[in-house]
């Protein structure tokens, strides 16, 4: 309460009447550096996803389905009103806006953290109501005594030998389409894809190796805004040889404003800020950005590696399953301690470099919140009973990896029996779909909810989401979810697959498993078919399986399934732990 008073003190002193928080930073990403966290710093939620409107007498936060119970919490007591996205009775915070900021009142926020298309947004909201905005403030400049700085760690090269092509061959295809486009200038302000181009990777954001910068591609050169403190020698030099000439991060604005001709934005990825040092003069061409859709087709090298990063997360994830149902009810392990020790299996593993999120480790009805996070006050204890979700993964040189298991640990109801079956219906269901080429994450969302339907029973957030290559493990543009994305699946891409189920005080069931689409049926009369290949390795828990549920199409596949895990990692284990892997892969 202290800091939201803060906040209204220093909008008063600035005619704001409305000020709003989001949860990116300047580049628009889902993670962000700690410098950029003000909207966790003045209300108190810590979750990933979310806008805080401040007025002067009320607050609000928008946020997700994957954090309603957790943000109830965290916000109770604060003063501020939590609004459902995508949730009947809950109004967008654009409609929000449309119906309470009238006539001669002023909205304020940091141009750099919204996006064009956001910024526009609000700017048609504003004609229509009359009323002003002010982008140029960041209030939290002042009041957020401790704010931590922006980060400096060094970037380094990720060599050819894991990318599988040079970042002069990626420039190559960029100013091809930019030809095509009839576009002279390409402002990119994207870190994962910033990273993916110049074959560089770093660490200024936890989890996401990517390093804080800016790109402004020309047709005659190519220019990379970052810290030059970021950047040794070595570095340096094999970028100007790759065609990218080195600028400090603050010097982009004062470069836009020089630009004369045709240009090419992400207007959901550039900010505001950016965007209003163009000239108006200045055309701008308004498409998804071209690094996007480039990165998402991996190549083969990229695929080749992926593999066997996902063998060796396996290979961790099953030491971790046997320590812990070895251990369970001879130690105190919790779910903080639990993490933490899988994270410690991870780092033994070749070419490890962090955690690509931070582990979700909810026992019994902590998994209900679907990105809980434990702390000293939350942690419980696990012991020899219910249900115990891990959602987790690995940063490796050749390969991001994503993975859920939901662990029986001793006796369980039959309803958690019965939603347990049910997820993994679904989950099969999605992995054993074969589509025709054209077909979208929309089209295919249904076959995972299907079998929880069924049931009266849905989950509100997606069931798949793209992942970077040794980059983000949440990359779009690919994704399966009931609406908004309308990205056709080529073979080459990698998702998810993660049904699950939510009772908010129960439990919490998820069954995540990595997917590459491939090439299927190529019919001359009716098209060409893809599939996906199962990329994960590692035993679903048939402690929690109802066999008669399932048909026997989902028996044959969980026994090949796990028939394929077994293969894959047992050379890689000792002989207590290849018998431990035999009892988890089971025929059934």
């Amino acid at each position: 309460m202290n800091n939201l008073e803060k906040l209204r003190e220093a909008m008063e002193k600035e005619n704001i009447d409305y000020y709003i928080i989001p949860s990116s930073d300047s580049h628009q990403s889902e993670y962000v550096a700690e410098h950029f966290k003000g909207r966790e710093f003045i209300s108190g939620f810590t979750g990933s996803a979310g806008v805080l409107l401040v007025g002067l007498k009320e607050a609000f936060l928008w946020t997700d389905g994957r954090y309603f119970i957790q943000a109830e919490r965290e916000l109770n007591g604060s003063g501020i009103s939590l609004m459902k996205m995508r949730t009947p009775g809950y109004p967008t915070i654009e409609e929000w806006i449309k119906k309470n900021i009238k006539s001669k009142k002023t909205l304020g926020f940091d141009g750099r953290l919204f996006s064009v298309n956001q910024y526009k947004g609000f700017l048609d909201i504003s004609k229509e109501n009359n009323f002003s905005i002010n982008m140029d403030n960041d209030l939290l400049k002042n009041i957020w005594e401790a704010r931590p700085e922006l980060p400096k760690s060094k970037i380094f090269l990720h060599g050819e030998a894991y990318s599988g092509k040079y970042a002069s061959e990626k420039l190559q295809e960029v100013r091809k389409h930019m030809k095509e486009k009839d576009a002279k200038n390409y402002i990119i302000s994207s870190l994962d894809d910033i990273a993916w181009l110049c074959n560089i990777r770093g660490n200024d954001v936890k989890f996401n190796p990517v390093a804080l910068s800016y790109v402004l591609i020309n047709e005659n050169y190519a220019n990379l805004y970052i810290n030059n403190a970021k950047i040794d020698d070595n570095t340096k030099e094999k970028l100007k040889n790759e065609g990218f000439e080195i600028y400090e991060y603050d010097e982009i604005e004062e470069h836009v404003k020089l630009i004369e001709d045709r240009t090419i934005i992400d207007p959901n990825k550039l900010n505001a800020k950016i965007y209003s040092c163009l000239s108006s003069d200045v055309k701008v061409i308004n498409e998804m950005n071209i690094t996007t859709k480039l990165k998402a087709i991996k190549n083969e090298v990229e695929i080749a590696n992926t593999e066997k990063s996902q063998v060796r997360d396996g290979v961790a994830m099953v030491k971790f399953i046997k320590w812990l149902k070895d251990n369970l009810g001879k130690e105190k392990i919790t779910e903080i301690s639990a993490s933490k020790k899988l994270t410690e299996f991870r780092s033994k593993g070749e070419n490890y470099k962090g955690d690509s999120f931070g582990t979700i480790a909810g026992y019994k009805e902590h998994a209900a919140m679907m990105h809980y996070s434990a702390t000293e006050a939350t942690d419980y204890e696990i012991k020899q009973e219910g249900m115990f979700l891990v959602d987790s993964g690995g940063q490796y040189l050749d390969g991001t990896t994503d993975i859920t298991r939901t662990f029986i640990l001793g006796n369980i109801t039959e309803e958690e029996k019965r939603d347990f079956t049910l997820v993994l219906k679904g989950h099969i269901a999605l992995s054993t779909a074969k589509f025709l080429k054209g077909t979208t994450g929309v089209n295919l969302d249904i076959l995972a909810r299907r079998p929880l339907w069924n049931y009266g029973i849905d989950y509100k957030c997606g069931t798949g989401h793209g992942v970077g290559y040794f980059l983000n493990v949440h990359e779009g543009p690919q994704g399966i979810r009931p609406e908004g994305n309308s990205t056709v699946l080529k073979p080459g891409m990698i998702i998810t697959n993660e049904p699950g189920v939510y009772k908010e005080g129960k439990h919490g069931i998820r069954i995540e498993n990595t997917l590459l689409v491939v090439k299927d049926i190529n019919s001359e009369e009716f098209g060409e078919f893809y599939k996906f290949k199962t990329i994960s390795y590692c035993p679903i828990d048939l402690n929690g399986v109802v066999i008669e549920m399932l048909t026997n199409e989902e028996r044959d596949w969980l026994n090949n399934y796990h028939k394929i895990v077994f293969e894959k990692l047992s050379p890689y284990l000792n002989d207590e732990e290849i018998e431990f892997l035999k009892v988890q892969t089971r025929e059934i």
